[in-house]
């Protein structure tokens, strides 16, 4: 059957980690909050945003306790969800157990900051010719690719055990 790879699994999860905890870092300690860098005029900005709601600023607008206390609850579930689901599949490399990986990194580089300081630091700003898509970071980034990578994994032709 080959070697075991999760602990590879849990390395890939922990860079997402370290990178996501060393960008909100820098952005914190080089930009006031509200400031910008603009990387590409007109399409990607660095910026310095703090979101108290959950994805995209979702439920921003509600007791700020509330929600924080259901998102931390949330992403210590889905945690261990992933967690659970790594260790039954990431044996192996394969766009599966890498997107586990990625989406847990993700998690708990989210789960963290809530833990610790009430907010996540968002700071990749993005706009598409007049559409502006809400500020995000590194953990939600990798979240997304591992969610596609599960997709795709989904949608990929299998083939047949004979």
């Amino acid at each position: 059957m080959g070697r075991d790879r999760r602990i590879w699994m849990l390395v890939i999860a922990a860079v997402v980690i370290a990178v996501d905890r060393w960008t909100k870092q820098w952005v914190g300690k080089h930009l006031e909050l509200g400031q910008a860098i603009v990387v590409i005029p007109k399409v990607f900005r660095i910026t310095h945003v703090l979101n108290t709601g959950a994805a995209f600023s979702m439920f921003e607008n509600l007791n700020e306790n509330t929600v924080r206390n259901l998102l931390v609850a949330f992403s210590i579930i889905a945690v261990v969800v992933v967690l659970v689901l790594l260790w039954k599949m990431g044996r192996t490399f394969s766009m599966t157990s890498v997107g586990l990986a990625l989406i847990l990194g993700g998690a708990l580089g989210n789960l963290y900051d809530r833990w610790q300081y009430h907010h996540v630091v968002d700071f990749l700003e993005v706009h598409i010719v007049h559409y502006h898509w809400p500020d995000f970071n590194v953990a939600d980034s990798c979240i997304v690719i591992g969610a596609c990578l599960l997709l795709l994994e989904m949608f990929r032709p299998q083939k047949s055990e004979a």
